[in-house]
Formats: C-alpha cells, structure tokens, sequence
C-alpha cells in the first residue's frame, strides 16, 4: 500500500513534463490547421495550458524587491564611506581631484579590494576606517551585489524570450521552456557580452580620457577587473575617477560572475552526461536486487524510479528514508495513504 502511495507521488511529479508535452501538441496541431483557424475550444484549451509559461514575469518579483534592497544598501554603504573619507580627507595622501569624487572613489577602490595606492590612508583613524571599511566591502560585494548582478542576467534573458516571442516563427512554449532549462547558459552568454563591453569601453577610456597606450590601458583594466591593482596605472583624473566609480563596481562583479556561470555550465555538462549514461546503460542482476528496497524479488516502477534518481546523484538514501519516516509519521491511522483526517490528527 505505501509503496502504491510513493509510486503515486513519483508520477504525480511528473506533470511538468507531461504538461509540456501536451504543450507541444497543441503548438503542433495549431500550424497544422492555422489556414483554417482554431475553433474556439481549441483556443481556450492552448490558453489554459501556455498561461502558466507565457506569464514568467511574476517569477521576478522577488528578484526586483531584491535588487531595490541591493541598490539601497549600496547607496547606504557608499554614502556612510563617503561622509567617513570626505571628513578625514586631509589624512588620506596621493594625487587628490575633488573632495567628495575622490573620497567616492576611495571608497570604490576599497570595497572591491582593487587598492591601486593613488590615494592611501596616513592617520591611525584613517588606517582603521579603511580596515573596517575593506572587511564590510568584501562582504558586500560578495553576498550582495552578486545578486544584483545575477537579476541583470535574469530580466536580460526575459527581454530575449520577450523579443523571440514577437517572431511567429517561433514555438512560444518551447522557447520559454527551452529558457527556463538553459538558464545558466544565457546568463552566461549575457554575463559573456556585458564583459567584453565593459573592457572595450574601459581600454577606450583611458586611451582617450587618461592618455594611456593601448597596451598600458589594456593592462589597468586587466589588473583592476582581477583586483590585482598594482598601482602603477590608474584613473588619476577628476573625469576618470567619476568613470571608474561605476565602472570598477560593474567589472569586477561581471567578471566574478562570468567565471561563476562558466562553473555552473561545466557542472550542468557533467550533470546531463551522468544523467544520459545512467539512462542508457543496461541493468544487471545485481541493479535489480539493489533496487528492491522491499525486498519482494520484484522491482516496482517506484523503486525503479529511486533507484535511477539515486545513481543520477538526485537523491540519496538518506533522503528516501527521512521522507519515509516523515510519512509515517502523517499516516497516524497506517493506512499506508494520507488523508484529511490524517493532517489533522496529526
């Protein structure tokens, strides 16, 4: 009887993927007969099912409180150094431009760990206030702003699914699904692009702002996207600190970001060719008695279905067993099922 209920769940889990089968029907069935037009069942049905994947936007409304909490926390942590900075400036020494672009900028500098040392600390008070500042910005940066940069990924890959859906030519469940699956792989591409406008606009820059050569503003743009800031070259004038204060925020955080997708790219490969050799390898003896947790002689579609989500790395046998326990624990009348009366005996 439980296992009846565990193979019940199983497939009830599965609707997705049914659902997006029917999905393609339906898509497949209307360029069939487009000549003729849909009746009107068939219209409301296709509107049933693509409702759900057509509507993606309230996916992110979280994502847009978080990143209005990132961008207030940044304006308060910018806002706080500044004041800090500004008032002590006379115990900071380096090539000054203006009060308060200068004490920004320091700010910037610190908090992304760039410290090129065109402006430095020289009082104890300074020296403190620029530690403490330094461990608050790595935590920042770290924590925080990554999530701003991951909503800038996600909302451009709805902007694409929202231009490709403009073209008739394309299938829009399929394309909103193929999006929803690929994520990472357009976050990466998005993050990919982003990247190399910002080193094309920062070289440009320092070229025609800062007077550099080529090869030394390619140079300070590699050694501050990688927060190596050795110091040698930096943004020395009023106009390019005023840059550099976005753009060092914007370069440093891309650039985490784009090795962080091309990670996740790598693992999501391994993960899709674990997956498709398990699928694919025949069974054995042995894989059968390993995958008869009851121990009958005979493996049900349920345990089959474990077994395989175990092998893929999906779950492990400590997680079957907690979520067993955990239904024995709502079925207070072992009936092997759980109803009503069961949540609330129990």
């Amino acid at each position: 009887m439980a296992d009846e209920d565990v193979r019940k769940s199983l497939l009830s889990s599965t609707n997705d993927s049914l659902n997006l089968k029917e999905t393609k029907a339906i898509q497949r069935r209307k360029s069939h007969h487009r000549s003729k037009g849909p009746s009107e069942k068939e219209s409301q049905e296709q509107e049933k099912v693509l409702q759900p994947l057509i509507n993606v936007e309230p996916t992110f409304v979280g994502l847009e409180f978080r990143i209005k909490y990132v961008l207030l926390l940044l304006a308060l942590y910018l806002g706080i150094g500044t004041l800090w900075f500004f008032l002590i400036k006379n115990q900071i020494y380096g090539k000054k431009t203006n009060g308060v672009i200068d004490a920004i900028y320091f700010c910037v500098v610190t908090m992304t760990s760039v410290g090129y040392g065109d402006l430095v600390p020289h009082s104890t008070l300074a020296k403190i206030l620029s530690c403490i500042y330094a461990f608050t910005g790595v935590a920042l940066v770290g924590l925080i702003l990554s999530n701003a940069a991951d909503y800038i990924a996600e909302k451009q890959g709805i902007l694409l699914v929202k231009s490709m859906l403009k073209n008739e030519k394309f299938n829009t469940a399929e394309v909103l699904m193929d999006v929803e699956t690929n994520r990472d792989k357009y976050k990466f591409l998005m993050t990919s692009l982003l990247l190399v406008v910002l080193i094309i606009s920062g070289i440009s820059f320092l070229i025609l702002v800062e007077g550099m050569e080529f090869i030394d503003a390619f140079y300070c743009v590699c050694s501050t996207m990688t927060t190596l800031g050795y110091g040698d070259k930096s943004f020395s004038t009023q106009e390019g600190r005023m840059f550099a204060i976005l753009w060092i925020l914007s370069s440093t955080i891309c650039l985490g970001q784009f090795f962080l997708y091309l990670a996740a790219l790598y693992t999501e490969k391994r993960q899709r060719s674990l997956v498709k050799w398990v699928l694919n390898r025949k069974l054995t003896p042995s894989d059968l008695e390993a995958a008869d947790m009851d121990h009958d002689e005979v493996v049900s579609s349920a345990e089959f279905i474990l077994y395989k989500l175990k092998e893929m790395g999906k779950i492990c046998q400590d997680d079957v067993l907690l979520l067993m326990e955990r239904f024995k624990d709502l079925d207070v009348d072992h009936s092997g099922t759980l109803t009503t009366d069961d949540l609330i005996l129990s």
